[in-house]
């Protein structure tokens, strides 16, 4: 397999005849105060090595504690992606970890907590979740010279154990993804359920959610092709990047007359293309076996259900709930918007306030993208707005002007700000009039716009503007403006 410069460049669509199979597997740094098997704390960003124990060390005669948070929001986890939770072991699984001491990582093999979940995207996708297991995390090695941080090249590496014994939750996927998009959407979405059920922070700059990438290719009816694995890819846009290159990668290496062989590859974003690691290892090389420590987990179905019961409605439920409200698509950027931000509960507040469900989810989307998900300003403030620019009482440039005010208040009265700033509607007629005046000062705008041109209106919808200081209603000018025409 070639590693030639000759390899392809980013690119959506694959040749003709071909299609990609994709599986991830995401990596959920869990919100405890505590480690995974020890006391020591889980947080981010301290003095390295600050955070470590015996345990976390490995010396001889430690012993690792489950931490009982960890396991209620792996559970919470689990249930949110429609898994089924059951009884699970940990094992040992066996690798040279120069970042976990005792060279050993504390995982699930055989027996994961939860499995056989799915998760749905846009258009009613099913990718399917083979499993949501509990593990440790490792440490961190940072590679000091040389050009690209890794240790190939390097100096000298410094590794800091805060990290080590962190409690995962690793999300495998099954291999259901045919695009990069879907693959983008699959991380966004489950980054927002981890969000909402308050299981991580989900903040893939800091590491607390790192996405391995496994990419193969085949004839669409054929057998999987041989994958290959990329590695700890650390933000959305990576994600799509590194699927599109290395699928097409591998259709050259195919249709050039190579075999892809497993093997792990590693994502360099400033390239924009893969490099191999090193060749791919099966379950047998990391010689899995009980640990011996830990006692079988056998979650009490009260307990699970009283957890279901404590989640929180999810942003898909949340979205369709939006949608049907203030009549927009389930899908569209709106929804996603309001919803990821947490202001969905307060556009249902303006327009159970009598506001304008269309104007709402206007105003809310661009006028408060610093609020947070409860803004200050009484939501009947808003309502009373979207009311007065429905009615024609002010036109769309007056409301931005009368809201942008409002926000910046913390509130206000959208009547008294719109009588105190001049603004009042024109009647029908004055419009009608500047409409007629712009018409015969630009007869040829005019002309191209009866004759099908649709760009010639914005010239008389502009004169009428200025004529009227802004103060005619743009949707009333084009109105009139096409009467005029179908005559």
């Amino acid at each position: 397999m070639s590693n030639a410069t000759s390899a392809p460049t980013n690119a959506a669509a694959l040749p003709e005849g071909w299609e990609m199979v994709v599986g991830l597997e995401v990596h959920v740094e869990l919100d405890t105060a505590t480690k995974l098997f020890s006391g020591s704390p889980n947080r981010f960003g301290d003095d390295p090595n600050t955070h470590i124990d015996p345990v976390t060390l490995g010396l001889p005669g430690a012993l690792p504690v489950l931490n009982r948070k960890a396991v209620e929001l792996a559970i919470r986890l689990g249930l949110a992606l429609n898994c089924t939770v059951q009884s699970c072991t940990f094992h040992r699984k066996n690798y040279f970890y120069p970042d976990l001491p005792k060279a050993y990582q504390i995982s699930q093999y055989d027996q994961p907590l939860n499995v056989d979940g799915f998760l749905m995207l846009p258009g009613d996708v099913r990718i399917g979740v083979e499993r949501a297991h509990l593990e440790e995390d490792t440490g961190k090695s940072t590679h000091f010279g040389g050009s690209s941080g890794r240790i190939h090249g390097s100096d000298y590496s410094l590794v800091d154990f805060n990290r080590a014994g962190v409690p995962l939750v690793e999300i495998v996927s099954r291999p259901d993804i045919r695009t990069s998009d879907q693959a983008r959407q699959y991380v966004n979405e489950l980054r927002s359920i981890l969000v909402a059920i308050g299981a991580s922070d989900a903040k893939m700059e800091e590491g607390s959610m790192r996405v391995d990438v496994n990419v193969s290719v085949r004839r669409p009816g054929e057998p999987f092709g041989t994958r290959c694995e990329i590695k700890n890819v650390n933000s959305v846009r990576a994600v799509g990047r590194a699927i599109d290159y290395e699928a097409r990668r591998q259709i050259q290496e195919i249709e050039s007359g190579g075999t892809i062989r497993q093997e792990t590859r590693h994502w360099d974003d400033a390239e924009g293309r893969t490099h191999t690691l090193r060749a791919k290892e099966d379950a047998d090389d990391y010689r899995y076996f009980l640990e011996p420590d830990l006692v079988l987990l056998d979650p009490d179905r009260e307990w699970v259900e009283s957890i279901r019961t404590s989640l929180p409605v999810l942003p898909a439920a949340r979205r369709a709930a939006l949608a049907a409200l203030v009549g927009i698509d389930k899908e569209s950027e709106a929804a996603y918007v309001l919803v990821e931000r947490g202001q969905d509960d307060y556009v249902a507040e303006v327009v159970r306030a009598g506001g304008e469900a269309g104007r709402a989810v206007v105003y809310v989307q661009q006028a408060f993208a610093e609020e947070g998900a409860k803004p200050r300003v009484p939501a009947a403030d808003i309502s009373a707005l979207t009311v007065l620019e429905r009615d024609g009482k002010v036109t769309a440039t007056q409301a931005k002007t009368i809201l942008a005010e409002i926000v910046l208040n913390g509130g206000g009265d959208a009547a008294t700000i719109a009588k105190d700033k001049g603004f009042e509607a024109l009647d029908t007629s004055a419009v009608e009039s500047m409409v007629d005046a712009a018409i015969a000062a630009q007869p040829d705008a005019w002309a191209k716009y009866c004759n099908g041109e649709e760009k010639a209106m914005g010239a008389l919808v502009g004169a009428v503007m200025k004529t009227s200081q802004g103060k005619a209603d743009g949707k009333v000018v084009t109105a009139i403006l096409q009467a005029r025409r179908s005559k």
